[in-house]
């Protein structure tokens, strides 16, 4: 059976540092001991008491990290997901503001 994709609507937001779009931060030495990930391009925050962290989102598969240039997309029903910006735009059509 050949399925589609089934169009749906969602808010596009390119991410800021402490934009409020991130679900939390996690230790940048625990994302590297605890993770299976490429940590390069991972956004950085030096907090006032020296500790850095990185920004994440929750979904049902755990967290994603966020790195530079990505965009979150939140779907209408409130999911949210990251996406690089080589890629946004082949997935998600403009369609306003």
């Amino acid at each position: 059976m050949k399925c589609r994709r089934t169009p749906i609507e969602a808010d596009v937001f390119e991410y800021k540092i402490d934009s409020g779009l991130e679900d939390g931060w996690e230790l940048f030495s625990d994302v590297v001991t605890k993770g299976w990930i490429v940590t390069e391009r991972l956004i950085r925050v030096e907090r006032d008491n020296g500790t850095v962290v990185c920004p994440y989102i929750t979904h049902k598969r755990g967290h994603t990290f966020i790195e530079e240039g990505d965009y979150i997309i939140i779907d209408a029903d409130g999911t949210k997901h990251v996406c690089g910006a080589d890629k946004i735009f082949k997935r998600y059509e403009k369609i306003g503001d």
